[in-house]
């Protein structure tokens, strides 16, 4: 049903997807740029399309009456943002412990501007040893995919640096609140 509905809404707005369907059983999906939320409805669209059922990390106020139950459907874990929680170390326990899990995070951790990305993605990529694949929505091209598949080397700099080159070129919905400098 997911899949089906995700399909008439991409066609209804023009949307197209790039890329294929990774084949690693556990990996950890960077989406961004993140500037709206409907970056959320047409990221969820693309996924259903290629049966990429992915968890992800939201605010926990997400969770709360009247829409909690609707995010959790989608495969929501809430994140209280407002204390440390070892959220790091807590998903690596989650990768380790799963025979099949795909998390999506947005490292920005916010659709306004931000001075750097949350690195905390990177982090759990190098301590589960899982790749990452660097997924997007390109505005201006309406196309929706993954592109390049990072295998963490542990050289920070290195990978973010190539990571960050990966989505100079892509463009978001509000160009104003995107900030490509990674680090």
């Amino acid at each position: 049903m997911k899949r089906k509905i995700s399909n008439i809404i991409l066609k209804l707005f023009g949307w197209k997807i790039v890329g294929d369907l990774p084949k690693d059983k556990k990996y950890l999906i960077v989406f961004a740029p993140h500037t709206s939320n409907w970056d959320f409805i047409f990221g969820r669209c693309f996924g259903y399309q290629l049966n990429i059922y992915a968890k992800f990390l939201g605010k926990s106020q997400l969770f709360q009456f009247p829409f909690g139950w609707f995010f959790r459907w989608m495969g929501g874990i809430p994140v209280n943002r407002a204390k440390s929680n070892n959220l790091v170390t807590t998903t690596i326990d989650l990768f380790n412990n799963s025979e099949y899990l795909v998390l999506g995070i947005a490292p920005e951790g916010t659709r306004s501007w931000t001075n750097k990305w949350k690195l905390g993605f990177y982090h759990i990529a190098v301590g589960a040893n899982i790749p990452i694949m660097l997924s997007f929505l390109d505005y201006e091209k309406k196309e929706a995919g993954i592109g390049l598949i990072l295998h963490p080397s542990g050289k920070v700099e290195e990978d973010l640096q190539k990571i960050q080159s990966y989505y100079e070129d892509i463009t978001p919905k509000f160009k104003e609140k995107y900030n490509p400098k990674i680090f």
